[in-house]
């Protein structure tokens, strides 16, 4: 390649041979990746470098000779040397270097700069205490990120923790007392995690406007005022602080923990929502629920028992002074299996025989009633979900065998539309992606659409440099359709209403006899285009140019004539590309009247020119629409003033009149005085 050479350099006996490769940086890694001649690919770059190590050892054979093993060894050393060194120059390039198809639709990533942030550059030279201080104060958890639902998992296990075994310990003193010690280590990494819990909930984000806030105090206040808040400080309060006045040996006083219990709910339900399999999720949930319920109800039982006295009656719980009866896992297994008879009221039990005793069985008896009920609701519809799909399926199945019965469709006929039918279930194409995908936006639809699709649509010419708004409404408008082997998707002579790109399978291009080849197309390749784009001086007008064929099964998207003649109206570079290579195939099969082509270039032309004219006429209509207002609100500024002149004179010769006037009576008044005088 142009501006890249590969350099091999003799280095002293204490060093290994090293490999220099030097790129220039005016090469367009775009370019280069793209371009189908490129020099050097990935395997030849291997076969190259091998080929410097085998002519490294060529020349340094005369040296090997001596100590052939010695020699022998040191090849396998650089051997593996280059080739671990090439598979991780491979390896940080795919890294490096992203999808330029996605590239273009995603568009740059969007750089959130806060008011902390830029403070925080601002403050670099700085001490690092204060570096530190700055970072905590920024430190704001995400709730959809990663991190905080891996802390979810870590909180849920005290949180699980408390609500199975305090209430074991507090029932059963022999298991509070065999294993104290363990008791008290975990139940003080519990509360250190509780409390940890706390702050990170003071520091846990909310969106606000879309936005993620980051203020503290906003963050601080948001907590604070729930009622969660509340619950978590009685949580922690430390209440296990009376084992100094009663004893170790009284984990009641801890039941406080359990107030904790919404992170366990929380994190169940944000791995409902991101798990792969969450109709199992669900059965596992349920499960889990009831398991709890019949062990509190297990120890709850024993605690009766022991308040009533082991042994008093056959209802509670045998004598424990029986050795087949005294010892902890006997204990609890027998209460937990009458726990488990009673609540699912599958087997029976001694009826009670106090008063105390019927109320709790009464109790348990309405708890194993809605038990019961929840677990046939929750699992039939679990059951109805995980088989939604197949059930929809195998309808429209029945449906369309009914209706070939009744319509005395022809067995060959009735085969191939059940094996297209198992062909969709088989391959997993029975779900319809526009029925799945219709409640999500156009752009979160489109950008599916392009995930799932890339490898195709990368291949498809009309992509390769279409705009990201014309890309995301031809995906938008493109509908899948499976062909069974040898259907004709079109042939020769047949008004052409839609455009085909294929996604997956093997087509060609056929005489009219159906068998003689002319042609093979593959994933990537599209067809139609030409007899929906009404190309000015094609002899075949607006139909199909070519008989194709379905070799297997194939899967193509299919683009109509309405939507892409809706898609490029406003892409007119798009459209042009199109309609040059549609002349191309054209000129090529001698399909195209150049002199019609030709008219209708000048005909083009003349409404081009005809259309400026029209837009400079509305150009200088516009202007001299301007003008004239501008004329007239200087004309109305202009009156406006004159009227206000004319105002001011008036006032001024009035103003002198009567000073005048004034003036002669004063004097008049003087002559008379004198005259009297």
């Amino acid at each position: 390649m142009k501006g890249q050479s590969n350099g091999l350099k003799n280095s002293p006996a204490s060093h290994p041979p090293q490999l220099s490769v030097t790129t220039s940086k005016e090469d367009d890694p775009e370019r280069t990746e793209l371009n189908p001649s490129r020099a050097l690919s990935a395997g030849d770059d291997n076969s190259s470098e091998l080929q410097k190590v085998a002519a490294l050892d060529n020349a340094d054979q005369p040296d090997r000779s001596t100590i052939q093993g010695r020699g022998a060894l040191s090849r396998i050393v650089r051997l593996v040397v280059v080739l671990r060194d090439w598979a991780n120059k491979s390896l940080r390039e795919e890294e490096e270097r992203p999808d330029s198809f996605l590239e273009r639709f995603h568009g740059p990533e969007l750089q959130t700069v806060t008011e902390g942030d830029g403070n925080a550059q601002g403050d670099q030279e700085k001490d690092g205490s204060k570096r530190k201080k700055k970072k905590w104060e920024l430190f704001v958890v995400d709730p959809a990120g990663d991190w905080y639902y891996h802390w979810l998992l870590v909180i849920a296990v005290p949180v699980l923790y408390n609500w199975c075994l305090l209430v074991a310990r507090a029932c059963f003193s022999d298991l509070q007392r065999y294993y104290w010690i363990h008791w008290l280590v975990l139940d003080y990494v519990s509360d250190c995690i509780y409390i940890a819990d706390i702050v990170i909930r003071l520091r846990t984000g909310f969106l606000e406007q879309g936005l993620l806030v980051r203020d503290p105090k906003k963050l601080r206040d948001n907590y604070i005022t729930t009622l969660q808040f509340k619950l978590d400080i009685l949580s922690i309060l430390p209440t296990d602080l009376a084992y100094l006045a009663v004893g170790l040996h009284q984990p009641e006083l801890r039941f406080n923990r359990l107030l904790h219990f919404s992170r366990m709910f929380e994190f169940f339900d944000r791995t409902e929502t991101r798990t792969s399999y969450p109709n199992i999720f669900r059965i596992s949930n349920l499960v889990l629920y009831i398991l709890i319920i019949i062990h509190w109800n297990a120890c709850i039982y024993y605690a009766i028992s022991k308040a009533i006295g082991f042994g008093t009656d056959t209802w509670v719980y045998p004598n424990i002074t029986n050795p087949e009866y005294g010892y902890l896992t006997r204990e609890y297994v027998y209460c937990l299996y009458w726990s488990t008879v009673t609540l699912t009221t599958i087997g029976e039990t001694p009826p009670p025989e106090r008063d105390e005793e019927y109320l709790f069985v009464i109790v348990d008896f309405l708890i194993g009633v809605l038990i019961f009920a929840t677990i046939v609701g929750n699992v039939g519809s679990m059951i109805s979900n995980m088989n939604a799909t197949r059930a929809e399926f195998q309808a429209k199945i029945d449906a369309i065998k009914h209706y070939m019965q009744f319509r005395k469709v022809s067995r060959h006929m009735e085969a191939k539309v059940i094996k297209w039918f198992d062909y969709l279930w088989t391959n997993k194409k029975a779900v319809d992606e526009r029925e799945v995908l219709k409640n999500l936006p156009d752009k979160l639809r489109a950008e599916i659409a392009i995930n799932v699709h890339l490898e195709t649509l990368k291949k498809v010419r009309i992509f390769q440099d279409c705009e990201a708004g014309l890309l995301v409404e031809l995906v938008l408008k493109l509908r899948p359709q499976v062909f069974s082997p040898g259907d004709y998707i079109c042939r020769k002579g047949d008004i052409g209403k839609e455009m085909y790109i294929i996604k997956e399978g093997k087509l060609a291009v056929v005489a009219d006899d159906g068998v003689t080849q002319y042609a093979l197309l593959t994933s990537g390749s599209c067809f139609g285009e030409i007899s929906i784009l009404n190309i000015k001086g094609s002899k075949m007008g607006n139909r199909r140019t070519a008989n194709i064929r379905s070799l297997g099964y194939s899967d193509l998207f299919c683009l109509s004539k309405d939507d892409l003649m809706e898609a490029v109206t406003e892409y007119p570079d798009a459209k042009r590309v199109l309609e040059e290579r549609g002349r191309e195939i054209l000129i090529k099969e001698g399909l195209l009247d150049e002199s019609v082509a030709a008219e209708s270039a000048e005909g083009k032309d003349t409404e081009q020119k005809l259309e400026r004219l029209e837009s400079h006429l509305d150009t200088l209509h516009t202007r001299f629409a301007r003008l004239l207002t501008e004329y007239n609100a200087a004309q109305l500024k202009l009156k406006q003033r004159i009227t206000v002149l004319e105002s001011r004179v008036k006032q001024y010769n009035q103003e002198e009149f009567f000073s005048d006037s004034s003036d002669s009576s004063l004097e008049e008044e003087e002559a008379k005085s004198k005259g009297q005088e």
